[in-house]
C-alpha cells in the first residue's frame, strides 16, 4: 500500500507509480501520455474492465485499452451500440429495447417495433446517431438495486429489460448507463462519452429471435460498425464489397461449381466442375496421408440407435441428428464419424507394437440445421468431414499431436493462409471424469507448448468428449475460418471397453486422438473460392487451359494442340465459337481459366501458341512443348 491517501498503481510494463486516493484510469492515461489520453476508450483495472472515470481506491494493476486492443474495441463498439439504440427510440418512442452487443467487426441490437424497419429508416437512424455523436454526451453509470432496477425500467415501459432483471438474483447489484435522456439496462464499461465515437455506418436488418429462441417473437436485429477514423470504416467497407463479389455461392454459380436446389435445402449439389476441384483435394489429402502412415477407411452413414447411446451422441447430440427405422429397430444418420472407426479397431485384438493406428476417413455426415442458419457451403446439413482417428499409446500421445499440428501446417501454407489456435476446454454437458479431462487438456496444452505456438484459451468450448484444439485460418480478406482441429479422446476408448495388448501381455487402454484438416471438404471449397476470388491454382483449376483459334481456318492446329495438351493430363477446353477473339478471351477470363493460347497463322505456321494468363495478361510466343513444361512444373509444384 502506498503513503496515506496515496495508491500504488502497476502499468502493463512492470513499472509502479503513486497516485492520489481515488485517481480515474483515464487521468493515468493522460499521465502516460497526451495522446494515450486521447486515445483511450476504457481500462482493466486488475484484470476487470472498467470505465476510464473509476475512482480508484487501492492499489492496482492498470491497463489502458485503446481502439487498437481487441476489448478496447468491443468497448468503442458496444457503446455504438447505445448510441444506435438512444437514436432508434428517439426516432420512434414506441420501440421496445431487446439487447444490443459488440460483436467481431460491428455490434447490433435488436428491437420490436410495430412496424419492420425498411432502408430509408437506416438513414435516418444513422444520422440522428451522428446528432448525439456531435452533443458528446457523457456515459454515465449508476448501480442500483434488483427492486430499484424493476421500478426504473417498469416506468420507462421497457418489458425487455424487467425480463432480463427477472432473471437475476435478488442480491444483485445491477448497472444501468445513461447519455443524455437515454437509459440501458448494462454491465458496460462504456467509453467516457458519444463524442469519442467518430464514423459510424449501419450495414443492414435481420430478424433475430428473442434470446435466440424461435418459440419467441422474431425481433428486429439492425447491425452496424465504426471506427475512430474515417479512413478505416472505408477500408472495411471496401472490403465488405469485396467479399460480397467473393461470395462463394456468387462464384458457384458463375463458374459452375455447385448448387442449392429447392428439393434440398442444405444440401449441395456438386456440378462437373466443382466434382474435378473437389477430387483434386481429395486425391492431395489422400496423398499426403499415406505419406504420414494413415490407412483410409470408409464407414456406414447409418448405425443403430443403441450404439449412439453408448458413444454419448443419443444424449448430447441427439437434436442435430436424423433418424430412421429399418427392421422395427431405431438408426440414426451419422452426424460423425468416430464411433465408426471405434468399431473398426474393436473389430480385431491388437498389440502394442501395431500403435500409433492411424485411421482416415472422407466421411459423409449429415446435421440438421435451422434453415434461418444455412449458408451455401459453409453451413450445410450433410458434408465430407476429413476425419483421423489415431489409436496409440499414452506414451506417443505428444509425438502423434506434434504430428498432426506439423501435418496442418503443411496442409494451410500451400494454399497461402496464416492461421492462430485457440485450445477449447471442457464444457458444462461433458462426460467423462475430471481427472481424464485434466490429463487431456494438459497434453494439449504441452504439445503447443513444446512446438513454441501461441495460442488463446476458450474455456468451456471443447467437444463433449474431450478439449481441442483448433485451427482458425486467415484468408486474402483478414476474415478468419474454424478448419483444423485435434481432439484427444480418453472418454470414448472406455465408453468401448477399447484395449490393446500391452508389452506385459496384459490388455490396457489406447488413447484416441481425433482429427481434421480441411473440417469440411465442403465449407473448405466455399472458403478456397472466396480466399481465391473463384481464380484457383492451375493445379485446382477445373479448366487449366482455354485453347482460341482465331479463325476458323486455325480449328485443326487448335484441336492439335487440345490432344497433346490433354495426352499430358491438363485439363483442356477448345473454343471453337465463332466469335472474335478479344470476346474469347473476356469470356475465359469471367471463368478464371489460369492460361488462355491463342492460336492464329503465325502460330500455326512455327507450331507456336500465344498464351495470355488470366491476371498478368500477354505472356508471349513460345513453343507448345515449353508451355506444357511451364505449366505441368506449376501443377507439379502445385504453385499459386
Amino acid at each position: 500500500m502506498g503513503e496515506a491517501n496515496q495508491i500504488a498503481i502497476t502499468l502493463p510494463d512492470g513499472s509502479t507509480k503513486e497516485y492520489p486516493f481515488g485517481t480515474a484510469p483515464w487521468n493515468i492515461a493522460k499521465d502516460i501520455s497526451p495522446r494515450l489520453g486521447r486515445e483511450a476508450l476504457a481500462a482493466k483495472v486488475d484484470g476487470h474492465l472498467a470505465d476510464l472515470g473509476l475512482p480508484l481506491k487501492q492499489d492496482a494493476t492498470v491497463e489502458i485499452l485503446t481502439f487498437d486492443d481487441e476489448e478496447g474495441r468491443e468497448v468503442y463498439r458496444h457503446s455504438t451500440a447505445h448510441v444506435m439504440a438512444q437514436a432508434v427510440q428517439k426516432l420512434f418512442p414506441d420501440v421496445q429495447l431487446a439487447i444490443g452487443p459488440a460483436i467481431a467487426n460491428g455490434y447490433y441490437y435488436d428491437f420490436d417495433t410495430r412496424e419492420p424497419f425498411v432502408p430509408e429508416d437506416l438513414a435516418k437512424i444513422e444520422k440522428e446517431m451522428k446528432t448525439i455523436i456531435k452533443a458528446d454526451l457523457p456515459f454515465e453509470r449508476t448501480e442500483l438495486t434488483r427492486s430499484e432496477a424493476l421500478d426504473l425500467f417498469k416506468k420507462l415501459g421497457q418489458s425487455y429489460k424487467i425480463e432480463l432483471i427477472e432473471d437475476l438474483p435478488e442480491d444483485v447489484q445491477i448497472s444501468i448507463y445513461r447519455q443524455g435522456d437515454f437509459t440501458d439496462l448494462c454491465m458496460g464499461p462504456h467509453v467516457p462519452s458519444t463524442g469519442r465515437l467518430k464514423s459510424v455506418k449501419l450495414l443492414n436488418v435481420a430478424g433475430a429471435y428473442w434470446r435466440g429462441s424461435e418459440k419467441n417473437k422474431m425481433l428486429q436485429r439492425i447491425y452496424g460498425t465504426s471506427f475512430p477514423k474515417k479512413s478505416l470504416l472505408d477500408e472495411y467497407l471496401f472490403r465488405l464489397e469485396e467479399a460480397k463479389r467473393r461470395d462463394h455461392r456468387k462464384l458457384g454459380a458463375e463458374l459452375d461449381l455447385f448448387s442449392i436446389q429447392e428439393e434440398g435445402p442444405g444440401f449441395p449439389f456438386f456440378h462437373p466442375k466443382g466434382m474435378i476441384l473437389r477430387n483434386e483435394l481429395e486425391n492431395f489429402w489422400r496423398k499426403e496421408h499415406k505419406k504420414q502412415g494413415y490407412q483410409e477407411i470408409r464407414t456406414p452413414i447409418i448405425l443403430s440407435r443403441a450404439m449412439w447411446e453408448q458413444s454419448g451422441h443419443w444424449d448430447h447430440y441427439r437434436e442435430n441428428m436424423y433418424f430412421t427405422k429399418i427392421d422395427e429397430g431405431d438408426y440414426a444418420v451419422k452426424p460423425m464419424n468416430c464411433p465408426g472407426s471405434i468399431l473398426i479397431y474393436k473389430n480385431k485384438l491388437h498389440s502394442y507394437r501395431e500403435l500409433p493406428i492411424r485411421m482416415a476417413e472422407l466421411g459423409l455426415v449429415h446435421r440438421h440445421e435451422l434453415s434461418g442458419v444455412l449458408h451455401g457451403l459453409m453451413r450445410a446439413r450433410c458434408f465430407t468431414q476429413d476425419d483421423a482417428h489415431i489409436f496409440m499409446l499414452p506414451s506417443q500421445v505428444k509425438d502423434e499431436i506434434t504430428g498432426v499440428i506439423e501435418m496442418e501446417d503443411d496442409f494451410y501454407k500451400l494454399f497461402g493462409f496464416d492461421y492462430h489456435l485457440e485450445l477449447s476446454t471442457r464444457p458444462d454437458n461433458s462426460i467423462g471424469s475430471d481427472e481424464i479431462w485434466e490429463l487431456a487438456t494438459d497434453a494439449l496444452r504441452e504439445a503447443l507448448e513444446a512446438k513454441g505456438l501461441p495460442y488463446k484459451v476458450n474455456e468451456g468450448d471443447g467437444a463433449f468428449y474431450g478439449p481441442k484444439i483448433d485451427f482458425h485460418l486467415e484468408d486474402s480478406l483478414g476474415r478468419t475460418w474454424q478448419c483444423g482441429t485435434i481432439q484427444l479422446d480418453f472418454t470414448m476408448p472406455e465408453k468401448f471397453d477399447l484395449t490393446y495388448i500391452g508389452e506385459d501381455g496384459q490388455r490396457h487402454r489406447p488413447v484416441m486422438l481425433h482429427r481434421v484438416v480441411f473440417g469440411s471438404i465442403e465449407r473448405f471449397i466455399g472458403i478456397l473460392t472466396e480466399h481465391f476470388a473463384g481464380a484457383f491454382p492451375a493445379w485446382l483449376a477445373p479448366i487449366q487451359v482455354c485453347v482460341m483459334p482465331i479463325a476458323a481456318r486455325h480449328a485443326e492446329y487448335a484441336r492439335q494442340i487440345e490432344k497433346s495438351l490433354d495426352e499430358k493430363g491438363i485439363r483442356v477446353e477448345n473454343d471453337t465459337r465463332n466469335e472474335k477473339i478479344n470476346y474469347k478471351i473476356r469470356e475465359a477470363q469471367a471463368q478464371k481459366i489460369p492460361y488462355m493460347l491463342v492460336v492464329g497463322d503465325r502460330e500455326a505456321e512455327q507450331g507456336t501458341v500465344a498464351v495470355r494468363h488470366r491476371s498478368e495478361g500477354d505472356q508471349g510466343s513460345m513453343p507448345l512443348v515449353e508451355f506444357e513444361d511451364k505449366l505441368l512444373e506449376e501443377i507439379r509444384t502445385k504453385s499459386y
